[in-house]
């Protein structure tokens, strides 16, 4: 550590210091701030981020920027920085507001990509699992899209392509999961509905493969022979060295069939389209 920071950071102890004998012990400071300048205040908020570890502390010396200093620069850095604090303290409706009004307020400026990818991240960091309410997703996928369209140079649009398909992904395992769940219990219209939903809307995901041998042993089932095919043709044309197409032939076999594009069904559109290229 150089001599200026060090100096930075004893500087920075001192105003919390200061601060803090202003208030009580929960940390957030309960008596008037009126008296110290916007840069002590937002110095204080920085430091129950980085020391404190009480975000939701830091929103309030944050939020007394705004209140005290409305036109100042302070009062622009103390917004995104709400944002940040409300996102780490998981108050993801609160970092959404917050976000928004940086971008209504400063839609030029610099730290506006930051913003939005922060209102983007409070939706996707609420779908960590397959079972949550999709909606997060799509809300997800929204915003993380018009991370990448308005702000297409920056990091944050690196970071939210890599999102996004992890996010598209997640929408294409919501859809197995339930298929699957038909499939077990013997609804086979139903659970083929939610695979082809797989094969031709999600179809550069990793969950295609198994769409496509779920739908062979689906058809199966059914008796619909020139479908299972089909799926096991598109199958193997794909991914031929995944597990999922040697358990699909191995189905098909057993009953004395082949992975052989047949008949005039939907799967065979896509065959068509996907592997001869003939889209008309």
């Amino acid at each position: 550590m150089t001599v200026r920071n060090s100096r930075l950071v004893v500087m920075a102890a001192v105003v919390a210091m200061t601060l803090s004998a202003c208030g009580g012990k929960t940390g957030a400071t309960t008596q008037p701030l009126d008296n110290f300048t916007a840069e002590d205040i937002y110095k204080r908020g920085e430091y129950e981020l980085e020391n404190g570890g009480r975000p939701k502390d830091a929103v309030h010396y944050f939020a007394e920027i705004e209140r005290l200093y409305p036109y100042s620069e302070w009062a622009r850095r103390a917004l995104i920085m709400q944002a940040y604090a409300y996102h780490k303290a998981r108050a993801y409706e609160e970092a959404r507001g917050a976000a928004q009004r940086f971008i209504d307020n400063y839609p030029g400026d610099e730290d506006a990509a930051y913003a939005k990818y922060l209102l983007a991240l409070s939706y996707y960091d609420q779908i960590d699992e397959v079972g949550r309410d999709q909606g997060l997703t799509f809300q997800a996928l929204q915003a993380l899209r018009e991370v990448i369209e308005q702000y297409p140079d920056t990091e944050y649009a690196r970071s939210a392509v890599l999102k996004f398909d992890l996010a598209f992904d997640h929408l294409a395992g919501k859809e197995m999961e339930i298929g699957r769940y038909y499939l077990k219990r013997g609804h086979h219209t139903a659970a083929i509905n939610r695979f082809r939903v797989v094969v031709e809307e999600y179809q550069t995901t990793t969950h295609t493969p198994e769409a496509l041998m779920r739908l062979v042993e689906a058809y199966l089932a059914l008796g619909l022979n020139d479908e299972a095919q089909t799926a096991g043709a598109i199958l193997g044309h794909n991914f031929q060295s995944s597990p999922f197409y040697q358990d699909a032939y191995a189905q098909l076999r057993g009953r004395g069939l082949t992975p052989t594009a047949r008949g005039n069904s939907w799967l065979t559109k896509v065959y068509r389209q996907v592997i001869q290229g003939k889209w008309l």
